[in-house]
Formats: C-alpha cells, structure tokens, sequence
C-alpha cells in the first residue's frame, strides 16, 4: 500500500507564505523618505504611477533611480505613457528645503504636465 505525505509539503508552504507576506510590503517602498502627514485621503490609482522623489539631502529619484533635476523632464517624457496628462506623485521628505520641492514641481508644470500631485502619509492620532 502506498500513500503519499502532503505533510510536508504543507509544512514548507506555509513557511513560503510567511515570508513572502513579510517581504511584500518591503518590496514596494522605494525611497526611503520621512514624509510629512496629513488628514487628506489616499487616491485610488489602477496602474503604478509615475514617482519623483526628493530625499532629504536634495537628491532628485525618478522611481528608484538617481537622476539630475536637469534630467528629470526629458526622461518623464520618454517616459509617460498618457503624454502630458500622466499623473505623476511627487514625494518630499518633510526635512527637505521647501525650495528644492518647489524647484522640481516647478520644472514638472514648466514642462506641461498637468496631473502633479503631492504624496503624504496619514496623520496619526488626531
């Protein structure tokens, strides 16, 4: 008589399950940044979006790749699928200069695009 264990492999699954349920939501920061926060709601958005991301030192991320502010532009224009009217987030660390954001947004409705927006985290506790 032979039978077959599934033990086992339901041991290993669920070990493959926790993990995978702690690593998923490491996979999806990007940049580490400390954002400030508000009482305003998420918005739902059925595609991944375009992300800028100035840290707090300055630097300029399109994505999760180091870019020039200088670069920023062109590369969004390669880039965007729906041409000027691509929503694009832009997330600033809450240390950063408020100039350096500005800077960049600036350079974003310069350019033409139309559907800027700014990313925050959910105010806690009020």
């Amino acid at each position: 008589m032979s039978e077959i264990n599934v033990t086992p492999m339901v041991d290993v699954m669920l070990v493959l399950l926790i993990i995978f349920m702690v690593a998923a939501p490491m996979l999806t920061v990007g940049v580490p940044l400390d954002l400030p926060q508000t009482q305003a709601q998420a918005v739902s958005q059925d595609r991944e979006p375009l992300v800028v991301s100035i840290d707090n030192q300055g630097k300029v991320f399109l994505q999760d790749s180091q870019i020039s502010v200088e670069e920023l532009v062109p590369k969004l224009q390669a880039i965007a699928k729906a041409g000027y009217d691509e929503r694009i987030f832009v997330r600033g660390d809450k240390t950063v200069d408020y100039g350096a954001v500005m800077k960049v947004m600036g350079r974003l409705s310069g350019a033409g695009f139309k559907r800027v927006a700014l990313v925050s985290e959910v105010e806690q506790g009020s």
